[in-house]
């Protein structure tokens, strides 16, 4: 019997590259192992879902068994690989080894977690996945007041949703505006503005340093010596690829598992993708780079080799009281910058020398234009 295609997580990545390879292969044995409980979602809608109303059941979009008929495949959930032996082509879980023709490794990226010292430590709630969601939601009824660690695109589109779903909300993060690796200054301050006016406090510069229980919930002390009140916290401090197993079977790994254009590791017959890949130097947590890249390693899988190509990838912010569209520019361009518009409505635009457009950041009623926009940009990686 043929030695099955193994693709490890059904996330995004892991389902979306089994759907596009079924389509050019229905033969190949195929398995799925998932760390968690294998349904179908979509991650970005995680932080939307108290805004819609939606519990985690609500969220997801077909169960394991739905999924595995789909596809013709195994899908094995609450199931971890504990080792990679790419001389056998084969992965253990436990003391179990499964062979594969292909591995794939579309384990995402796990959050980043700071000690906090306190004895409320389990009050800190990461959403990274839809169980980490439904043990949040869970937590948070008949809870009214939530503070949110980081001020990134995740955090910011907490604060939008959990306020849109009734929540009184507090962000902490050790920086100078919101989104600072991903904004210039002037949508960011946008963006912040836009949350303000719904209610959200922002207590940008400080690190929270205690959480402790109190007589009406919860008290978290900051660096600067202040202390907020809440019942809650978020943890959006950011994301690490998952690069640990790859690591101790000998793949070269950076900030996540190096891949080329064809999405091979440096070991043969095993390929990654999604936020756990770093593709050509490029490792991109969104969505749009993820689907390129399993359409490509689908062909690539299914017996016509297909290197990988990032046109424009912009990014669209859920932070509905101020929309927000994001193309940062190429990596390794130089370019001035531009601040055209008033209030919410922003065209923050990047221009090399020669007047080309290397990318853009569009706020509030500028989104409109995001794809006449994305006509003049660059590809990420042509």
């Amino acid at each position: 019997m043929t030695d099955p295609l193994v693709i490890v997580g059904t996330g995004l990545a892991g389902y979306n590259l089994a759907r596009e390879f079924r389509k050019l292969d229905g033969e190949t044995p195929l398995l799925l192992i998932s760390a968690d409980d294998g349904r179908s979602y979509s991650k970005p809608m995680l932080s939307t879902g108290f805004a819609k109303h939606k519990d985690a059941d609500g969220l997801s979009m077909a169960e394991p068994g739905a999924m595995a008929e789909q596809l013709k495949a195994q899908v094995r959930t609450h199931t971890r690989i504990s080792g990679i032996d790419p001389g056998h082509k084969r992965v253990w879980i436990g003391e179990e080894q499964v062979c594969y023709r292909d591995l794939v490794l579309a384990w995402g990226a796990q959050t980043v977690q700071v000690p906090v010292e306190g004895d409320a430590s389990e009050a800190i709630f990461p959403i990274n996945d839809l169980e980490d969601y439904a043990r949040f939601r869970a937590a948070a009824d008949g809870k009214r007041r939530v503070l949110i660690l980081g001020a990134g695109l995740i955090g910011c589109e907490f604060a939008n949703d959990l306020h849109l779903g009734g929540f009184d909300i507090d962000v902490v993060a050790p920086c100078e505006q919101v989104m600072p690796t991903l904004l210039h200054p002037a949508a960011a301050g946008a963006v912040q503005a836009g949350l303000q006016g719904l209610g959200v406090r922002f207590h940008l510069g400080p690190v929270l340093t205690r959480l402790q229980h109190a007589a009406d919930g919860l008290e978290a002390h900051l660096s600067d010596g202040s202390v907020i009140a809440c019942d809650l916290v978020v943890s959006a401090i950011g994301l690490r690829p998952r690069i640990d197993l790859a690591a101790a079977a000998g793949l070269q790994v950076n900030r996540g598992v190096m891949v080329d254009r064809q999405l091979r590791t440096s070991h043969a017959n095993i390929h990654a993708l999604g936020d756990c890949a770093e593709v050509d130097g490029l490792n991109l947590l969104y969505v749009m780079p993820l689907m390129t890249c399993a359409r490509a390693l689908a062909q690539t899988l299914a017996g016509n080799p297909t290197a990988v190509s990032y046109g424009p990838m912009p990014i669209t912010v859920k932070t509905p009281v101020c929309p927000l569209v994001v193309s940062p520019p190429p990596r390794g361009c130089e370019g001035q910058w531009q601040v055209e518009g008033q209030g919410a409505d922003l065209k923050v635009l990047c221009h090399d020398a020669d007047g080309n457009l290397l990318g853009y950041a569009l706020t509030g009623t500028a989104v409109m234009e995001k794809l006449a926009f994305n006509r003049q940009l660059p590809p990420l990686l042509a």
